[in-house]
């Protein structure tokens, strides 16, 4: 090679150079930065990417995006855009980068004159790198690789940018492979309704540690009320009590003198108690002391009441509590829902307020599924937060007031209330292994009395037992509680048998007071073929009558039953009758049995012994013609009975029960030509025109039975006269009256009298406009209404008559009404009445002396209730 050649070669390779070099590192550049960009990009997305894991097969990863992603999601397909390189060409581009300009600048010498002046050894280093450069330039400097930078160069000016997120799974970003790759269904979805996620996985997720604190705050609320009560009774101590505080003689005229009359007014002298004249040091000193004995000793005797006509502070704020802790704790017990909010908080903790997006990736489920998942938990979040704003916004006693049996238990549950009398008569033993019995309570949608509580244990403990407890302690909801327990054990199959006039009342408790997984099956009337199929397909609660029991009898041969209730189980003392022998062979082949009746044994041995054989026939074996008191200890193990004064220690209290009757067939026609003459008042009296085959009238006569059975008496109101003198003519016992608006208030007050004194059973039968007003009738504690009023205000002054002060018993209020007709349209409009008053009366004292601001009108009340039933009896005027 010549020198000149060699020269030329040097210069070309040495021009190539320094035009591809700055290329290349262009290209090195823009491609480090796009690769850097993308990894940034993908660190962020896939710190972003939540796992959920319910329990099953189900799984999904999600990640949720937001407009500031389309930019990262852009880095990502810019680097996946880039030209494939490898790493030969990689090594290539950083010679030229980083090797060949050195090269180059090592060959300087040779060019121009200063190769004159080179010295050997200089010489021969450049031109090394001369051939260096020679050598290299016969791969870079080929066409192909100048094609090439080329391409790469045109890359490096094309900016990078955002991606739509709904494009987030395309190919072209290879967001799949930054995330760890895997999912055969991938799907963007905008976050829509799930953007409430966060609130209501975090609301639901905490909901176990807001119940315990808002059932501490209700019992700090009670202890407060409590505190508040026992203020209440030193205020009325009067001042000469502080003498029995102590053993030491106390003068206390000097107080009286100074005005201080209360044990409440020396404690708020306190200290200055001793500059009262007449009163030293030391003796302030021993009256506050005796003062606070009588203080503690007060508080110790102080009950938690709740009483609407002293709604003070303290006892409203302890409503607000119960109505909170009772929500949240109903919350809490939906596990399967609490479980899922848990599962779903990774998620919803990376949700935030820039969240549109939600790119979901999986291996079976899609984004459908997964929405499909949650929505229930957002409306179960959505109707709790709504329910507690309701309930901080109302007013707490306009719910008390609705149902009062409630919010006892509550304070029962709480230990704010004391109840005795809770075991009964049972023997030492039994009572203490019922106490170490748990009762599961997940599926029940109310609060337990103790005494409840303590007759479902029972129940679970001895398993086939008879609950005698008194009329209106909530027998059914002891029996349902024991159903809901075996229910949470795996128990699917349960049979309630009662009497055809409580059919309605059992399927409405199912449904009101457990779970919606309880189900309840009418097996009654038309369609009990279809309801008993359903019923052993599905399980649940069969309802049946004892009739029915016989038509049914063949399906349930052989049929495994969970547990067994018998309502009203007297009906069932004759052992020859066929219903009794069905019920005795169901018992003898169920594990758990639960016979309830408010009839009291002292008054039926026995009969009694007879339902006791049927869940231990060796309990009574021999006893014969035992003594009552021997026949009790015998059957003691299975037997519970609880009075009402002995439990509901708050007494007088006020339990009302709806009775849901069904129409008799007499009934019902009755009723179907009231409809269609639209007469209102044939309507409200249609379930008495057929007498004894009445439904009501039925049920009465039933409560006038059992009232006797408890020596209590009964007030009987209805509006209509007829059905008075039905009522009179067809009712057991002793019958006053009736008191119409006709008879004189002087004979009005003699029947009153004449009716005090009678025996338990009496029955005082009034018409609610007459007997409603103006008399005193404590001698009664059972209020039958027969049909519902219009105007709410005229119930509450027929239950004032039996209510008032000097009742020393607990007031029944029965209501008898039919299902399917008038009275359940009067009380779906009047209820709405009721709220409409409690939010009015709230604001203004109108209400209270003006009772008629919130009554119905009658003729309003009347087309609206006969224009519904013709729509629901006749459609279309058939």
């Amino acid at each position: 090679m010549t020198d000149a050649l060699d020269r030329a070669l040097v210069r070309e390779a040495t021009e190539a150079a320094q035009r591809l070099s700055p290329v290349a590192a262009r290209v090195l550049e823009h491609r480090g930065r796009t690769l850097r960009e993308a990894e940034q990009a993908g660190r962020t997305l896939r710190a972003r990417v939540a796992g959920v894991h319910p329990p099953g097969s189900l799984r999904w990863r999600v990640l949720p995006l937001e407009p500031g992603d389309g930019p990262r999601l852009g880095a990502l397909a810019a680097a996946v855009g880039l030209e494939p390189m490898t790493e030969e060409q990689e090594r290539l581009l950083r010679a030229l980068v980083e090797d060949v300009p050195e090269t180059v600048r090592r060959t300087r010498p040779l060019h121009g004159l200063r190769r004159l002046f080179l010295s050997g050894r200089r010489r021969e280093e450049a031109e090394g790198a001369a051939r260096q450069l020679l050598e290299g330039y016969a791969v870079w400097g080929s066409g192909a690789t100048t094609q090439l930078l080329a391409r790469w160069e045109a890359g490096t000016r094309e900016p990078t940018l955002p991606v739509a997120l709904a494009q987030a799974w395309s190919d072209h970003v290879g967001l799949t492979e930054r995330l760890g790759g895997g999912g055969t269904r991938r799907s963007v979805v905008p976050l829509g309704e799930l953007a409430g996620l966060p609130g209501a996985a975090r609301s639901l997720a905490a909901v176990i540690g807001r119940e315990l604190r808002a059932r501490q705050a209700a019992v700090d609320a009670g202890e407060a009320v409590r505190e508040s009560e026992a203020d209440r009774l030193v205020a009325q101590m009067p001042v000469d009590r502080l003498r029995e505080a102590t053993r030491e003689r106390l003068r206390v005229g000097a107080l009286t003198e100074a005005g201080i009359t209360t044990v409440g007014d020396v404690l708020a002298r306190g200290t200055s108690l001793s500059r009262v004249p007449g009163v030293g040091e030391v003796t302030a000193r021993r009256m506050l002391g005796a003062a606070e004995t009588l203080r503690t000793l007060a508080r110790e005797d102080a009950r938690v009441t709740l009483d609407p006509a002293r709604r003070d502070p303290a006892a409203t704020r302890l409503l607000g509590a119960l109505h909170t802790w009772e929500m949240l704790r109903q919350a809490a017990k939906a596990t399967d829902v609490v479980a899922l909010a848990q599962v779903l908080l990774p998620l919803a903790d990376r949700l935030t307020s820039a969240t549109t997006h939600l790119a979901v990736l999986s291996d079976g489920p899609d984004a459908d599924d997964l929405r499909a998942l949650v929505t229930p938990l957002l409306e179960r979040a959505r109707e709790l937060d709504d329910a507690l704003r309701r309930a901080g916004a109302g007013d707490p006693w306009t719910d008390f007031v609705r149902r009062p049996a409630d919010y006892f238990a509550l304070l029962s549950e709480l230990g704010l209330v004391e109840e005795t009398g809770v075991f009964g008569d049972l023997p030492d033993d039994v009572v203490e292994a019922v106490r170490a019995q748990e009762l599961d309570g997940s599926l029940l949608t109310v609060s337990l009395r103790g005494y409840q509580s303590f007759a479902a244990r029972f129940a679970l403990v001895q398993e086939k037992v008879l609950v005698g407890d008194e009329m209106g302690l909530g027998k059914t909801i002891e029996g349902l509680a024991v159903l809901a327990h075996l229910a949470m054990q795996g128990g699917r199959w349960f049979l309630v048998v009662c009497p055809a006039a409580v059919v309605s009342n059992w399927v409405r408790e199912v449904h009101a007071r457990t779970d919606a997984s309880v189900r309840a099956h009418r097996v009654h009337g038309p369609g009990r073929e279809e309801a008993l199929a359903r019923w052993r397909r599905d399980g649940g609660v069969a309802v049946t009558t004892y009739e029915t029991l016989g038509s049914v009898w063949d399906e349930l041969t052989g049929f495994e039953l969970d547990a067994l209730v018998v309502d009203e189980a007297h009906y069932v003392k004759n052992p020859r009758a066929r219903r009794s022998q069905r019920i005795a062979a169901l018992a003898a082949r169920t594990e758990h049995v639960v016979l309830l009746t408010g009839t009291p044994l002292e008054n039926r041995t026995a009969e009694f012994g007879t339902l006791v054989g049927y869940l231990r026939p060796e309990l009574v074996a021999g006893l014969g013609t035992a003594a009552a008191a021997d026949f009790r200890r015998a059957v003691a193990p299975v037997y519970l009975r609880r009075n009402t004064e002995d439990v509901l220690v708050e007494l007088p209290e006020l339990v009302e029960v709806d009775e849901w009757l069904e129409l008799s067939a007499a009934d019902r026609t009755a009723y179907r030509d009231a409809v269609a003459d639209g007469n209102f008042m044939a309507m409200r009296r249609a379930a008495f025109v057929a007498g004894a085959g009445s439904a009501k009238l039925q049920r009465l006569v039933e409560l006038v039975a059992e009232a006797e059975d408890n020596g209590r008496r009964l007030l009987v109101f209805s509006y209509f006269r007829d059905v008075l003198e039905e009522v009179a003519a067809a009712l057991p016992g002793p019958v006053f009256g009736p008191i119409t608006g006709s008879v004189p208030a002087t004979e009005r007050q003699r029947v009153v009298d004449d009716f005090s004194a009678a025996r338990g059973g009496a029955a005082l039968v009034a018409q609610i406009q007459a007997g409603g007003v103006g008399l005193n009738i404590q001698a009664a504690s059972v209020v039958v209404l027969c049909e519902p009023q219009v105007k709410p205000t005229t119930e509450w002054q027929a239950i004032a008559r039996a209510r008032r002060m000097g009742q020393l018993e607990s007031v029944q209020v029965h209501r008898l009404l039919a299902e399917d007709s008038v009275d359940e349209r009067m009380v779906e409009i009047l209820s709405g009445k009721s709220e409409i008053f409690h939010r009015f009366a709230r604001v203004s004292d109108t209400a209270q002396a003006a009772p008629e601001a919130f009554d119905v009108s009658e003729a309003d009340l009347a087309r609206r209730v006969v224009a519904a039933e013709r729509a629901r009896l006749f459609p279309e005027g058939a």
